[in-house]
């Protein structure tokens, strides 16, 4: 028995009755992520927030109605939360509510090269020429305000019809973020530098460009000849086919998340440490 009254027994209980509770509010958060239910979670937050206020001052009118809406809010949020809701049932039927919500890094990787090879290979084959600029480290924002915002989860068939010719926005770049396709049509700086072959294009002169100035790794299509070369840190590869572009991003990609991973690490051990 511990000072206050309460045993081991009893600590340990509460804490997994929080943990619980938090537990499944992160999974419902989850489940309700990017839909519209999100947006109505925040105006209940705003109306609670207003609530409060108004008992602090003492505004008795707003109290009134914020009282009625939270009174009532119980039946509002069974309608409006509807569709959400079934779909938690429906997941807790099949036993889905408490598994693993999010997919793993690995396997996040592995979709966003598919995506990036394979949609290259299908403009390769077809003479569309390409300029994709993936983000690492340091941020590219910059460039992709010079585009058109995206915000479009990655696959080849989205990257194959940003490029077809003669569609709004198949000139300039497209901007990989957070295996996203958060921009297109964007400007990317031209290399000055004297060693590039005449040979190249508009397009490996912004690869190469935006290589010299940020880590970035970046994915070139030639229009003219069909060949699929990748920038980095100033140096080009050239002649890439399918397997040999997916073996780089694979080894570029895969080395840069394990960083990340052990940065956020050793952040985190510095704070608990702290």
């Amino acid at each position: 028995m511990l000072d206050g009254g309460l045993d081991l027994l009893d600590i340990l209980r509460i804490g997994l009755d929080i943990a619980l509770v938090w537990y499944v509010l992160y999974k419902l958060m989850m489940l309700i992520r990017g839909t519209k239910a999100i947006q109505l979670l925040k105006g209940i937050v705003v109306v609670l927030i207003v609530w409060v206020i108004s008992i602090v001052l003492e505004l008795h009118t707003i109290q009134y109605l914020t009282n009625q809406v939270i009174n009532w809010g119980f039946v509002v949020i069974i309608i409006l939360f509807q569709p959400e809701l079934r779909r938690a049932l429906e997941q807790l039927g099949r036993g889905n509510l408490f598994s693993r919500g999010s997919q793993s890094e690995e396997e996040k990787l592995e979709q966003e090269i598919e995506a990036l090879t394979k949609s290259c290979q299908y403009m390769a084959k077809r003479r569309i020429g390409a300029l994709i600029s993936i983000e690492r480290e340091t941020g590219i924002g910059e460039y992709a305000e010079t585009g058109i915002p995206i915000n479009g989860k990655l696959t080849h068939q989205l990257l194959t019809n940003i490029f077809t010719p003669n569609t709004p926005l198949h000139d300039g770049a497209v901007i990989i973020k957070n295996e996203e396709v958060f921009a297109a049509a964007c400007y990317l700086p031209l290399s000055e530098s004297p060693f590039i072959s005449k040979e190249l294009g508009t397009r490996h002169r912004a690869a190469m460009g935006i290589s010299e100035v940020t880590d970035a790794i970046t994915i070139v299509v030639s229009e003219e000849t069909g060949g699929i070369a990748v920038t980095r840190n100033g140096e080009m590869r050239k002649d890439l086919d399918q397997e040999g572009l997916r073996t780089y991003l694979y080894e570029m990609l895969a080395s840069s998340s394990m960083k990340a991973s052990e940065s956020k690490s050793r952040h985190q051990r510095g704070k608990n440490n702290g």
